[in-house]
């Protein structure tokens, strides 16, 4: 997959180029102005709803610009059944606007005493790697498509975990047949908060997997043992860090459609067209003098 333009995994193009979130601050100057921006993401649960203003909107970006939808309630990783009300919404989304890619979070939401508003750990076992792998098939299966599924970004871990996460990505792609979700900035939250080193991380990362790339900012504090502790904010910039190591990842493999985050305290739309922008230079720079393909303006 690491061809100048890596094939789509949905029925449209996903163009090797960055993107944003689509946030409804945005809406009319997006569609009023056609702005030089790759494409758009939207969180599919915003849009589950019978119609309304989000879905008119959406289909006049969706007219103009390739979109991707980014599920965060299906609880991939919860040891109960998923819940088909929700799967089944979340296909009427994906029929109805056809996006470029499909993804979800390697993460669990729900149990016996309902729904947490929260995207929590999976431990890294051969049984909840059983699973996944059954939850992802399922999802693909009821979709008619692949899906990708995102690294999470975590505050603990299991002492009982029989293999790394790396693992864990790179056995429920090959099982599953879905791609991944390589997010940048969950590495660096995970590897400050557990003391690992996230360019290794990146190094070892299954990259012929990969369908899209996600970078954020993120906040950091101090916990209650004086230790620094890194939490997975979206409500600022793009961090230097996750600057850095998406350059080490672009040295190693051929771009893939890259999205800015920004989900909290949402900035005036210049603001996010210049971290897009920023990473379109990367990724231009990152190709043969053939990337022209990729629509990326010289």
């Amino acid at each position: 997959m690491d061809d100048l333009t890596m094939p789509s995994l949905g029925d449209g193009p996903a163009p090797v180029r960055a993107g944003v979130g689509l946030k409804p601050e945005h809406y009319r100057t997006i569609v009023d102005e056609r702005p030089d921006v790759g494409w758009f993401e939207v969180h599919a649960e915003n849009y589950m709803g019978a119609g309304g203003p989000p879905h008119a909107w959406l289909d006049a970006v969706r007219a103009d610009y390739p979109v991707s939808v980014h599920g965060v309630g299906l609880s991939i990783g919860g040891d109960r059944p998923l819940d088909r009300r929700h799967l089944a919404r979340l296909r009427q989304v994906v029929e109805r606007f056809e996006p470029a890619l499909v993804s979800e979070h390697l993460a669990w939401s729900t149990h016996d005493a309902g729904y947490v508003n929260d995207l929590l750990p999976v431990p890294y076992t051969r049984e909840a790697l059983e699973r996944v792998v059954a939850h992802v098939s399922e999802v693909q299966e009821c979709l008619r498509r692949p899906v990708l599924i995102e690294n999470p970004a975590t505050y603990v871990r299991f002492h009982d975990d029989e293999m790394s996460e790396v693992a864990f990505l790179g056995a429920l792609a090959r099982r599953s047949g879905c791609g991944l979700l390589l997010d940048v900035n969950n590495v660096v939250v995970s590897a400050t908060n557990h003391g690992f080193d996230a360019a290794a991380y990146l190094d070892d990362f299954p990259m012929d997997a990969v369908g899209e790339i996600h970078l954020a900012g993120h906040a950091r504090t101090v916990d209650d043992r004086g230790e620094t502790l890194c939490i997975d904010a979206h409500d600022r910039a793009v961090d230097d860090t996750v600057w850095a190591l998406y350059r080490r990842v672009l040295v190693r493999a051929a771009p893939r459609p890259t999205l800015i985050e920004w989900d909290a305290d949402i900035p005036p739309w210049p603001v996010l067209l210049a971290e897009a922008h920023t990473a379109d230079g990367l990724i231009l720079d990152a190709l043969p003098v053939e990337g022209g393909r990729c629509g990326i303006p010289r």
